[in-house]
């Protein structure tokens, strides 16, 4: 589905509280995941619950594109028979993509023949510089385009080495390990710090030995496995989708919200801890398991929140939903401070500037920091035209913004939401709140 076959404008108005239980779309990293593993195991996996959205999408075409057989039995239902992979006949596109391109770089420094990976202007932009040393720590032959995509990989022969980060980033490390499966013995990355896991729970459950060192579990190896086994895997939702809506149910009045079926990883859900710091009213129950991922409900009520100081290993847990915490702060009593939070900048957009930037047009004062921000609430939002930059992330934090601002806002360029959250108006007016598509 095009961008233009979705909703350009959404139109908020205060007032609506949010009742009841509602799902989300299945995480986007697993999705990411499933999709590059899928096509190279020895098998046919079964996918349940992937997530249909622009960035994932992107991801599974160039699966395709390097001959990955995909049978699609609905939207969310994939059966990926996988194999070995062949040179694609042009550029791979991720479109908007970085944890698409990032991840797929690593695969790609082991495969036998060359690659080119790209994307939109966007991506372009982004940091590449952070994947491309360490895979060539391993051997591979990679060059970006002044630190950016295009990146054009040559066929290579990957060493097992030990990698040690510079910096704690989930997409270099699964980077390094994704090629790590094609080199010619063990790898070992240590981290300065935990980051996201999905990679090694995900190998780990394909049959992939990835041993931790007992003094220090940033520390791991990889041995490279025979083969892959294929996944069979229902893929829970994504908490980054659900921060969105627990944030509206604890700043609207008189909400009672719950989402079902969340990855619960505790590498994610750094936002949990921070908002029952600020005293959030927060009931979370754990289900199951789900290729080695903890699944469960959050339930939420209107809560008077305070401002609390977030820094240190934490930022890293809760990476992509500092737009949306910068909300609550505003409604929150008393000084919030980001610190360690530099990663803001190079993410879609400068995501600390530009909500800064969005959010002042609807009255509040934020004292942005190289690393972070600081806010004093409670501020009161009026309501205010406002642009989501093409960034998913924004797009939803500002249409937030305007359930709790008084009046009207507007939020433009709102159809990059479905790069992550595919009905993301609907199941906010499904809950009650005031939102018309236009």
């Amino acid at each position: 589905m095009k961008r233009d076959d979705r909703h350009s404008q959404l139109l908020v108005s205060p007032g609506g509280k949010l009742l009841g239980s509602t799902t989300i779309p299945g995480d986007k990293s697993l999705s990411h995941r499933a999709a590059m593993l899928g096509a190279i195991a020895a098998g046919s996996s079964h996918i349940r619950n992937w997530l249909a959205a622009g960035d994932t999408e992107a991801t599974l075409g160039a699966m395709r594109d390097l001959g990955a057989k995909i049978e699609r039995h609905d939207a969310h239902t994939l059966t990926i028979h996988g194999g070995e992979l062949r040179e694609a006949d042009q550029p791979l596109d991720l479109k908007n993509a970085g944890t698409g391109i990032r991840l797929l770089a690593g695969i790609m420094a082991g495969q036998p023949f060359p690659s080119v990976l790209d994307g939109s202007e966007q991506l372009r932009r982004r940091p590449m510089k952070r994947i491309t040393r360490p895979l060539q720590a391993l051997g591979a032959e990679i060059e970006s385009t002044d630190g950016c995509c295009p990146l054009r990989i040559q066929r290579s022969n990957l060493q097992g080495a030990t990698y040690e980060m510079p910096v704690a980033s989930a997409q270099v490390k699964s980077a390094v390990l994704l090629a790590a499966l094609f080199a010619d013995g063990p790898t070992t990355v240590i981290q300065p710090g935990p980051t996201r896991d999905h990679t090694e729970r995900m190998l780990r459950s394909m049959g992939v030995r990835i041993d931790f060192d007992e003094e220090n579990p940033d520390k791991m190896t990889l041995h490279p496995p025979e083969k892959l086994e294929p996944l069979d895997l229902t893929i829970p939702g994504d908490f980054s989708s659900a921060a969105f809506l627990l944030v509206a149910g604890l700043l609207t009045p008189d909400s009672d919200l719950t989402v079902t079926g969340v990855n619960l990883n505790p590498t994610r859900t750094g936002l949990l801890d921070v908002l029952e710091a600020m005293d959030a009213d927060i009931r979370t129950t754990y289900r199951s398991i789900q290729a080695g991922e903890a699944i469960g409900d959050i339930q939420v009520r209107t809560s008077r929140l305070k401002g609390v100081e977030i820094g240190g290993e934490t930022v890293v847990r809760m990476i992509d939903e500092f737009p949306i915490l910068m909300v609550a702060a505003l409604r929150a009593e008393g000084e919030t401070i980001v610190r360690d939070a530099r990663e803001l900048r190079v993410k879609e957009t400068d995501r600390i500037a530009v909500m800064a930037g969005e959010l002042r047009k609807m009255g509040a004062e934020i004292e942005e920091r190289e690393d972070g921000f600081r806010i004093l609430g409670v501020q009161q939002l009026s309501g205010a035209d406002v642009d989501g930059h093409d960034d998913h992330r924004i797009a939803m934090s500002m249409t937030i913004a305007g359930t709790v601002a008084s009046g009207e806002t507007l939020v433009t360029d709102a159809a990059c939401v479905a790069d992550s959250f595919p009905g993301f108006a609907k199941t906010l007016i499904d809950c009650g709140a005031h939102i018309e598509p236009a």
